[in-house]
């Protein structure tokens, strides 16, 4: 299973910390053979719900199995934050 960081956490609930939905999150899909990152009101019926403190992360279904075993990771760069998947150790 996919874990997240405490920095990961952190920047997701600063992301949708303004939204009205309780159950607003991160998404990870993919997208042209990459995955991409997006914030979302809620889950799709076919995601997978990641437990991670306050902040709700959401895999689409078809990117879970490719995730497994990797970590969130969430740090600035100059470009603004930025994530980072990792192999667990």
């Amino acid at each position: 299973m996919l874990t997240v960081t405490e920095n990961a956490q952190s920047v997701v609930q600063g992301l949708t910390q303004g939204s009205p939905e309780e159950s607003a999150g991160l998404r990870i899909a993919a997208d042209d053979g990459q995955f991409a990152v997006t914030v979302v009101a809620a889950p799709q019926p076919d995601d997978v719900v990641v437990v991670a403190g306050n902040a709700n992360v959401y895999v689409a279904g078809e990117v879970a199995p490719a995730l497994e075993g990797q970590t969130l990771d969430a740090a600035e760069t100059p470009d603004g934050v930025g994530f980072t998947l990792a192999q667990q150790a």
